[in-house]
C-alpha cells in the first residue's frame, strides 16, 4: 500500500503547517513498529552523540500549541500539568484536539514505547519534561474563529505563564506569515519577559518560501531562535521562508510524527524544524544549566554544521543545528546573566536586519550625551575664535540597526490537514 498524500492547508497560521500521510499500514503501523528507523531527523542532528552527555533530564520544554495528549504511549510520564488558555473548542477524545501539539511534543521529547522503547517515535531530548500550554485550536475545530476573536492574547499570556512556571525552553511551532502579518506589542513584550526570566524561546521561521517569503511572527522578535527547514540532504526545503531573522535550520520534511489517534504520520513544515531545535536546546540546557538564553542562542548558531558561504544565509541561518557540538563548546563558555532586550518603542520601524540578541540602549544614550557635550563645547570654542589642542575629530559611533517588533495574534489554525481519501 502506497502512503497517501494530504492536501496543503491554506490556513493563515502557515508556520505551523504540517501536511500528513500515514507512515505504514496495518498492525505494525498502529503499534509504531519500525517507525524509529524512519526518523532521519535524529541522525541528521547526530542526537546519539549528544546523548552520551545528556538526554535532557531535568529540563522543561513548554509547548505552546493546540494541546498535548499526555496519555500517548510515546509521551506518558514526560508531560506535566499544563494550562488551557483557549478554554473552548474540542476536548480530549475529539478528533480536533491536540493533534499538532502532540506531534511537536513527540519530536521534542518522545521516548517511544514497548520493549526497550523501540516502538513509536523517539524525540531529540527523550528525558525532558513537556509543559503543554494550549493557545490555539486545530483548523478542523468549529470554534476556531471564535477562539481567534475572543482569545487574542492567548499566545502572549501563554509565553508569560510558561516563563513563570520555570520553563527552560519555550517552543512556538506556530506563527503568522500571511500578507497581513505584523508584529504585536503584547507578544513582543512577552518574549522579552520570558528571555529575562531565563527561558530560551524557539519559533518556526515560516512556510512562505513559495509564497513571497513574508516575515513571520513570533519568529522575527529579538532574542528568538528562528528555525528554517531542510530536507534529508541538508538543502533548504522549498516551503521554508527566507528572511534575515533565521538563526539555524533543522529537519522539516518527511518527518515522522505521533498523533492522538495512535497512528504515525509523515509531515513537513518549519513547525517540525522548530521542535527539533527546541529538543536540541533542551540537551544544551541540561548540560549547561547556567548559560543565559542569549548564550544558548550563540552556541546553537556558532556550532551549526554545513554553514553556508559567508557564515550565514537567510535560507538556513548559520546552518543545521548540531547539539553535540554546542554541548562541547559550552564547556568553554563562562556563564553570564541575560542581557536585557530592547525596550518599548514609540513608533513602528521595520529594519533591514535583526536586532542584537542582547544589550541595552542605555549605553548609547550615555555616550551620545558625552559626544553632544563635546560638540557643543567645540562650537562655542570656534565661535570664540580658538580651538583647544586636545579636541580631536569625532567619528560616528556604530549604533546597529533595530527593528520594531510587535506581533499579531496568530490565527489559531492548525498546522495540518490529514488525508481522509481512499
Amino acid at each position: 500500500m502506497k502512503p497517501r498524500t494530504a492536501p496543503r492547508s491554506l490556513a493563515v497560521l502557515l508556520s505551523a503547517l504540517l501536511a500528513l500521510a500515514p507512515v505504514t499500514a496495518g498492525t505494525a503501523h498502529a503499534q509504531g513498529e519500525g517507525v524509529q528507523a524512519q526518523e532521519w531527523g535524529l541522525k541528521a542532528l547526530e542526537a546519539k552523540a549528544a546523548w552520551k552527555t545528556t538526554k535532557g533530564k531535568g529540563v522543561t520544554v513548554a509547548v505552546l500549541d493546540t494541546g498535548v495528549d499526555a496519555s500517548h504511549p510515546d509521551l506518558r510520564r514526560n508531560v506535566g500539568e499544563g494550562k488551557d488558555l483557549v478554554r473552548m473548542g474540542a476536548t480530549k477524545g475529539d478528533r480536533a484536539w491536540a493533534r499538532h501539539g502532540t506531534a511537536m511534543a513527540g519530536i521534542i521529547a518522545g521516548h517511544g514505547h514497548g520493549e526497550s522503547g523501540s516502538d513509536g517515535v523517539l524525540g531529540v531530548a527523550p528525558e525532558a519534561r513537556i509543559l503543554p500550554v494550549r493557545v490555539l485550536l486545530e483548523d478542523t475545530d468549529p470554534q476556531r474563529k471564535k477562539a481567534r476573536d475572543e482569545r487574542g492574547s492567548a499566545l502572549a499570556d501563554g509565553i508569560r505563564w510558561a516563563a513563570d512556571q520555570g520553563a527552560d525552553v519555550i517552543n512556538l511551532s506556530l506563527g503568522d506569515d500571511s500578507n497581513s502579518a505584523h508584529p504585536e506589542a503584547g507578544e513582543d513584550a512577552a518574549v522579552r519577559y520570558a528571555l529575562g526570566k531565563g527561558s530560551v524561546v524557539v519559533a518556526s521561521a515560516g512556510n512562505g518560501g513559495e509564497k513571497g517569503d513574508h516575515v513571520s511572527y513570533p519568529a522575527a522578535y529579538p532574542g528568538v531562535i528562528a528555525v528554517a527547514a531542510v530536507d534529508r540532504y541538508d538543502a533548504r526545503a522549498a516551503f521554508s521562508t527566507r528572511r534575515w531573522y533565521a538563526t539555524v535550520a533543522a529537519p522539516g520534511k518527511d518527518i515522522v510524527i505521533a498523533d492522538p489517534d495512535r497512528t504515525y504520520y509523515e509531515g513537513w513544515g518549519t513547525s517540525a524544524a522548530a521542535a527539533f531545535v527546541s529538543g536540541a536546546v533542551a540537551l544544551v540546557r541540561a548540560a549547561h544549566p547556567d548559560l543565559s538564553p542569549s548564550q544558548i542562542k550563540e552556541l546553537i548558531a556558532d556550532t551549526a554544521r554545513n554553514t553556508p558561504e559567508g557564515g550565514r544565509s537567510d535560507a538556513v541561518g548559520t546552518g543545521v543545528v548540531d547539539p553535540a557540538a554546542a554541548i562541547e563548546m559550552g564547556t568553554h563558555v563562562k556563564a553570564r546573566k541575560q542581557r536585557p532586550t530592547p525596550g518599548d518603542y514609540h513608533q513602528q520601524y521595520f529594519g533591514a536586519g535583526p536586532a542584537t540578541d542582547g544589550g541595552s540602549p542605555g549605553w548609547f544614550a550615555a555616550v551620545a550625551a558625552v559626544v553632544g557635550a563635546l560638540l557643543i563645547a567645540a562650537a562655542l570654542a570656534v565661535w570664540r575664535g580658538f580651538t583647544p589642542r586636545g579636541l580631536r575629530s569625532l567619528r560616528a559611533l556604530p549604533t546597529g540597526r533595530r527593528h520594531r517588533d510587535r506581533a499579531q495574534e496568530p490565527d489559531p489554525t492548525p498546522p495540518f490537514t490529514p488525508d481522509t481519501g481512499p
